[in-house]
């Protein structure tokens, strides 16, 4: 298995290229801004083709570089239809005034030629990978969270790309257009406090961790219980 992190743009936002191991496809989740040339850096070393670009929303900084990288390896990109608007128009994801601030001059987004849409429970079969997909609204109307379930040896974990709903010791804002702190809540009770301790937790921004610690020290997490049916 090989995941390659690296965080890219002024906002520091984590892209990960994943495949089986070198010389194989690969998916991409989350192109940021500048994500290209780092994509395109672990696709050259490892030899791999990407055949999808995964986002976890719609914000800018997890999309700045899809259409890029789209484009570049004819991929496909996955979105939640709920953040799918956000493709042509991300200021809308961010309000006027903050995307004036962040990108100063005028930039243009479209589609990718070819786009699906992500829907909660399904289950994606990409570059020989496995995918679970979880609709964890809160952050955005259209987050979702790839758990990718491993069934080898036991002392290696499944993993979990959190995108901006959890990170290690705090969960995404909620307070931009699209956000909605009760439906975040209810995501962390009803999608992440269920799932097992050893998951190793990719974020959107800052380090790796792990579903047990978030729950043993996350404050967002400690006073919340998972609803009974």
């Amino acid at each position: 298995m090989l995941i390659a992190g690296f965080p890219a743009g002024s906002w520091g936002t984590n892209c990960y290229v994943v495949a089986t191991g070198q010389g194989a496809e690969c998916i991409v989740v989350d192109p940021g801004q500048d994500a290209a040339a780092g994509v395109e850096q672990v696709v050259r070393e490892n030899k791999l083709k990407p055949v999808a670009v995964l986002l976890t929303h719609g914000h800018i900084d997890h999309m700045f570089s899809v259409l890029p990288v789209c484009g570049t390896y004819d991929a496909t990109a996955w979105i939640h239809p709920d953040d799918r608007h956000l493709l042509t128009d991300p200021m809308a994801g961010i309000g006027a005034e903050s995307a004036r601030m962040l990108l100063g001059g005028k930039h243009e987004f479209a589609e990718p030629d070819d786009v699906s849409e992500l829907k909660d429970g399904l289950s994606l079969e990409l570059a020989g990978l496995g995918f679970t997909v979880d609709h964890t609204p809160g952050h955005t109307r259209g987050s979702v969270t790839f758990t990718m379930p491993y069934d080898g040896p036991e002392d290696v974990p499944a993993v979990l790309f959190s995108g901006d709903v959890l990170f290690a010791g705090s969960i995404g804002r909620t307070d931009l257009p699209g956000g909605d702190h009760p439906a975040m809540l209810h995501t962390l009770a009803t999608k992440i406090l269920p799932m097992r301790d050893e998951i190793v937790v990719l974020p959107g921004h800052g380090g790796q961790t792990t579903i047990g610690r978030e729950k043993a020290t996350n404050p967002y997490l400690q006073d919340l219980e998972i609803p009974k049916p």
